[in-house]
């Protein structure tokens, strides 16, 4: 990414332009604090401010985050999504709770690098390391916690990503200078009775296993039988983005997409089962409301993440926008200004996704997974997970519908994804995920084009083929020459197409 230029962010600081938000952070040397661009607070003076790429390079530098205008509800940088680079990937993985289940080392090694290696691009390009924010992820996402919910605070901890409660108070204390119970105040204050987390001790004063950054922690929960005799947590976050926000398209179009027994949606909101629990979105005022019931508070950070990318919520409109109007797609982006990509909430569930739609109707895609889930998918409430990797490449899809070199094509997709032969989570060079998908008998370029578009977060991805599209394009006499000039949004024109259909 390019270096920060100190006077194009004092003038974004000065206008409080919202664009901007998410993109840097203004430490103040005045006070110790650094904040978002569009902090409410008196504007400091020029002499009193440096600017970071990310919250962590500030609290590395001893900056502590503004409670008034709260650096955690930042939407995401959404350049990083644009170049997909090796610190893009690792940075999605840490937001996805990688490090704080397997520590540094597990996320060099999803990654193919050493610690060393990663560690000095993280230097390079943030001015601090992958354990660093990691931490900060994990500070900011409990103080959002302790702000917005009454979740206890033994939840928050291990929600945010913590190993025990001792490590929690002394993170926060060190970092923030208050102890958890400081910044809820009266609200907590440790009345209320803490739901017991399964593989986490409640005593304040003992160490859960090795803890977050070790390369050891017990986030996956391997041998734990969540949800048995745990009451569920339920709550809400919110997750902020950069307007305008069209909603209701994305809304719709995963309606449209909902497979029976997993997921529910309307242009009102969209809920889904996930392991153990369920979530529910919906758009609210300036925000999307994210509704959580949750046997096991460990799962939250990979919610939240995921979720961001399922609703798109890091784009940034404006730069999407100016180029987009200026092209034979004007009149599309006027009518939507806001449009956003769907996303994915798990990588391989996209891919079949992917593979089942092929020539057929959304319509028919959707009983058809539907089927596939209630076949294939562990049973969870009144309906069934999506199916693992694992549980797919085993199971019986024969009398289902599909065809026999459909099964075949998801076989041969679920054992790659099993053997660990293809990251569709993020972890690997998009190039190398579409050159793998490709070689899978039954997978082509629209197949491929659609799953970067949308598990993989590529901006520019384009499903070449696509009758839709085609159709779009002869209907308002869009020549073939216009997809370069939509580089490098050509998803978000797939998309403007595609609405307009």
């Amino acid at each position: 990414m390019p270096t920060l230029d100190f006077d194009s962010c004092y003038r974004a600081l000065t206008a409080r332009d919202a664009r901007f938000d998410g993109r840097f952070y203004t430490a103040v040397t005045t006070t110790g604090v650094y904040c978002r661009p569009i902090c409410p607070a008196r504007t400091p003076g020029r002499q009193n401010v440096r600017f970071y790429r990310h919250a962590a390079a500030a609290e590395a530098a001893g900056f502590r985050p503004c409670r008034r205008c709260r650096p955690e509800l930042s939407p995401g940088d959404p350049g990083w999504d644009v170049r997909a680079d090796l610190v893009a990937r690792a940075l999605r993985l840490i937001d996805d709770g990688v490090v704080d289940e397997y520590g540094v080392a597990g996320l060099a090694s999803r990654l193919h690098v050493t610690e060393r290696h990663l560690h000095r691009l993280f230097t390079a390009e943030l001015g601090t390391g992958p354990l660093s924010v990691a931490r900060t992820r994990r500070l900011l996402l409990a103080k959002q916690l302790l702000t917005e919910t009454a979740l206890p605070i033994g939840d928050v901890a291990f929600a945010a990503g913590f190993g025990s409660l001792r490590q929690f108070n002394a993170t926060m204390k060190e970092a923030y200078g208050f102890a958890p119970t400081e910044l809820r105040g009266a609200r907590a204050g440790g009345r209320v009775t803490r739901r017991a987390v399964p593989g986490h001790s409640a005593d304040p004063g003992t160490d859960v296993g090795a803890g977050p950054g070790t390369g050891s922690g017990s986030g996956s929960g391997a041998g734990t039988d969540h949800g048995v005799g745990v009451e569920p947590a339920r709550f809400t976050l919110r997750l902020h983005y950069r307007p305008p926000y069209d909603a209701q398209t994305l809304l719709g179009f995963l309606a449209a997409r909902a497979i029976p027994g997993l997921e529910k949606a309307d242009i009102s909101g969209y809920s889904r089962l996930v392991p153990g629990g369920t979530i529910t979105l919906a758009p609210a005022n300036g925000h999307i409301a994210l509704h959580v019931a949750t046997a096991d508070a460990r799962l939250l950070a990979r919610i939240v993440s995921r979720c961001r990318r399922l609703l798109d919520l890091d784009a940034a409109p404006d730069a999407i926008a100016s180029v987009l109007r200026t092209t034979s797609l004007a009149p599309l982006v006027e009518r939507r200004p806001g449009l956003r990509v769907p996303g994915a909430f798990d990588g391989f569930e996209l891919a079949v996704r992917a593979v089942v739609g092929q020539q057929v109707s959304v319509a028919g895609a959707r009983t058809l997974l539907g089927r596939i889930v209630a076949r294939a998918g562990e049973p969870s409430g009144d309906g069934h997970l999506f199916p693992t990797p694992e549980r797919l490449a085993e199971a019986d899809l024969d009398g289902l519908g599909l065809t026999t070199r459909r099964i075949a094509t998801l076989r041969a997709l679920a054992r790659m994804a099993a053997d660990g032969e293809i990251d569709l989570d993020g972890a690997q060079d998009p190039a190398e995920v579409a050159a793998s998908l490709l070689a899978v008998p039954g997978i082509g370029p629209w197949t491929t084009g659609y799953i970067a578009l949308r598990a993989l977060r590529d901006p520019d991805a384009w499903p070449s083929g696509d009758l839709g599209l085609r159709r779009a394009m002869r209907r308002l006499a869009i020549p073939d020459d216009d997809i370069e000039r939509w580089r490098p949004w050509r998803a978000y024109a797939a998309l403007h197409l595609w609405s307009a259909s």
